[in-house]
């Protein structure tokens, strides 16, 4: 029931925290980094009560099962968490499709009915089977020393750390391949659980006849740890939905045999030791991304992360051979500990990351992403977790000059809002203003000076200033007011958590920050019809008066927006408008020679914002609770069905 609750009160508490921690920042003036470390303890306060119920739920329901005699109580922590496994599955697959069809409120409305739904299921059988069944005595428990007790604890914290722990870093391995949007996590998330509910299922049917598999199979998890290393090698041919299944799978259905066998093995249907052993589980789970994100990925590569994550194996494999003696091992086992040895030896030194693939590039790394800078000339790209964010391309200096041509008066200040190679905040300080720009990764910025030579002559103006934090949470904490705030949010369209930088939301925030006649420009890089008429109708209905200009250079659309009218000029008056500085920048890179020419053909290319829209009509506008342009599955079906994937007798009029 109280789980049930949360899906009303938990976004309650958010919104709270969000509303004081923002009040507070403004009050106390708090760094990025003190803001973060005040939200993540009021997330884990939010949180607590309700993943305490969650927590429970197993150990209870193990006192339900104690009482059954017509099940293996002994095993009944296995059972259990089979069933909770298989639910995770479906729990990291389907609700991706809800929120695509009713947004986030809507969806946790419906999980809130299925939790109430559950509560009333169990209060009615626990009623029935009351009158039953009495108490019975707790099943007999194996006697084991304490040594042995301890000894799987820790195993049970080791499973959890490193399973853990390598999510973080599979992410990591694996975006290059298969992006940065939802559905991204969600197949890596679904792999491991589907894996994990298959190593589980073998050992529900078989864990009896297979017993612990003694060293073999702890050397083996030690071995298929290593497996990511190949499938995230971009020299090995593979589809790029393949790798994370063929990579994690068999790591975690290792795991999914071995940590309910461990926790059966411990309380043997105790529901108090199996919560404790449970809590040594997720205390492994816990400290493993936090060991991974802030101890490891900051200064390594992905593949020695991995590595280290997965050396403990080797020694617990090793111990474990020790100690039942030499003449255990028959001929077969030993030669094939030998080739487990072999491969993990192989899989170790014979493969390389993505970012080995470019052996000029120039690395940095933090607790946020991987990013690098590689190549030569207009050549040069911007990577960050394996995703090309930019290239050096017009586009950026039209973002930073189009609204400024645009204002009434002489403008003073600027916000850039994503950095980048830095292109847009090195425009706007060629106009001689101050220009803010902020940007999530803290290792983009230092990459400033790869992609332009005046770089740290520009970083060393007291007109430049750089923020390290979220663009939006930026807008929310400064008491600034700004004549042009620049919006390029990072490609693809459908990334996880772009649609924050798009919705009516976003920009009912970025109007507080502009001043009374400011001027907004959104870079939109392009996309289905139904994300970009969503778009659209989100920047129309947040302002009174918007203009579209697709791009000169590229896909897309500058938006510019205002709550006062903006004047339509001449693409003579634009370039007269233009300090001689900002002139020549505008044209670096063309693709006109002159300023003039450069507006000109943008005018030519202005579209009604309703013209837009009208792609698709019944598109909603972005919100913070209908993220349109990051969901997008069931619409991408719809799409194939329609081109020919199926073809249905219709009426050629229909």
């Amino acid at each position: 029931m109280f789980i049930g609750c949360s899906a009303v009160v938990a976004p309650l508490e958010l919104t709270a925290g969000r509303f004081l921690l923002g009040n507070l920042g403004k009050t106390l003036a708090l760094s990025s980094a003190g803001y973060y470390i005040a939200a993540g303890a009021w997330l884990g306060l939010s949180l607590l009560p309700w993943c305490m119920c969650m927590g429970a739920t197993i150990p209870l329901a193990m006192f339900a099962i104690r009482k059954d005699k017509t099940l293996e109580a002994s095993r009944s922590f296995s059972f259990l968490y089979l069933a909770n496994v298989l639910g995770a599955v479906a729990g990291a697959l389907i609700p991706l499709l809800l929120i695509e069809i009713f947004g986030f409120t809507c969806t946790l409305r419906l999980g809130m009915v299925l939790n109430l739904a559950v509560c009333g299921g169990a209060f009615l059988l626990g009623k029935r089977r009351g009158a039953e069944t009495g108490d019975v005595e707790p099943p007999t428990r194996e006697t084991s020393n304490a040594s042995t007790g301890l000894a799987t604890l820790w195993l049970l914290f080791a499973t959890g750390l490193t399973s853990m722990g390598m999510e973080v870093v599979w992410t990591r391995q694996y975006t290059p391949f298969v992006g940065t949007m939802v559905y991204s996590f969600a197949t890596i998330l679904a792999s491991y659980l589907a894996a994990t509910f298959a190593g589980s299922t073998i050992y529900r049917i078989w864990g009896r006849r297979f017993g612990d598999g003694g060293a073999l199979v702890w050397l083996a998890v030690w071995a298929v740890s290593l497996l990511p290393l190949l499938t995230a090698d971009a020299r090995l041919p593979l589809p790029a939905m393949l790798r994370v299944p063929l990579g994690i799978a068999a790591f975690s259905g290792m795991l999914g045999f071995l940590t309910p066998m461990l926790v059966d093995r411990y309380a043997h249907g105790d529901p108090d030791r199996a919560g404790l052993a449970y809590a040594f589980n997720v205390a492994g789970c816990i400290a493993g991304p936090l060991l991974a994100g802030f101890g490891l990925l900051p200064y390594l590569d992905e593949r020695y992360a991995l590595l280290i994550l997965a050396l403990p194996w080797l020694p617990v494999a090793l111990g474990m051979a020790w100690r039942r003696g030499v003449l255990h091992f028959t001929a077969a086992r030993a030669a094939f500990c030998c080739i487990l040895l072999g491969v993990s030896g192989g899989l170790a030194v014979g493969t390389q990351s993505y970012v080995e693939q470019f052996p000029d590039a120039v690395v940095r790394r933090d607790s946020t992403a991987t990013v690098f800078a590689a190549g030569q000339g207009m050549r040069k790209m911007l990577v960050v977790n394996g995703m090309n964010m930019t290239f050096l391309t017009p586009v950026t200096k039209l973002i930073a000059s189009l609204p400024l041509v645009f204002l009434n008066h002489a403008p003073k200040n600027a916000l850039v809002i994503c950095f980048g190679m830095g292109t847009t905040h090195r425009s706007m300080l060629a106009w001689g203003l101050d220009s803010t720009a902020v940007d999530l990764v803290p290792s983009v910025p230092q990459l400033f000076s790869y992609y332009h030579a005046d770089a740290p002559e520009l970083l060393a103006s007291p007109n430049s200033h750089i923020v390290i934090d979220d663009g939006r949470r930026f807008l929310e904490r400064t008491l600034d007011q700004y004549d042009v705030i620049v919006i390029d949010p990072p490609p693809p369209i459908s990334a996880a958590g772009s649609s924050l930088l798009y919705s009516r939301e976003f920009y009912a925030l970025a109007k507080q920050r502009l001043k009374p006649d400011g001027i907004l420009q959104q870079w939109f890089p392009g996309g289905d019809e139904m994300t970009t008429a969503a778009i659209a109708r989100a920047v129309k209905e947040s302002f009174p008066y918007v203009r579209a200009f697709p791009s000169i250079a590229d896909p897309g659309i500058h938006y510019v927006a205002s709550r006062q009218p903006i004047p339509y000029r001449s693409a003579a008056e634009l370039a007269n408008r233009m300090p001689l500085k900002a002139a020549a920048d505008l044209v670096e890179w063309g693709p006109y020679p002159t300023a003039e020419q450069q507006w000109d053909a943008l005018l030519r290319k202005e579209v009604p914002v309703s013209q837009i829209i009208a792609l698709d009509v019944f598109a909603p506008a972005v919100q913070d609770d209908r993220p349109i342009n990051e969901y997008n599955e069931l619409r991408k079906l719809g799409a194939w069905l329609y081109k020919g994937g199926w073809n249905p007798p219709l009426d050629p009029e229909r």
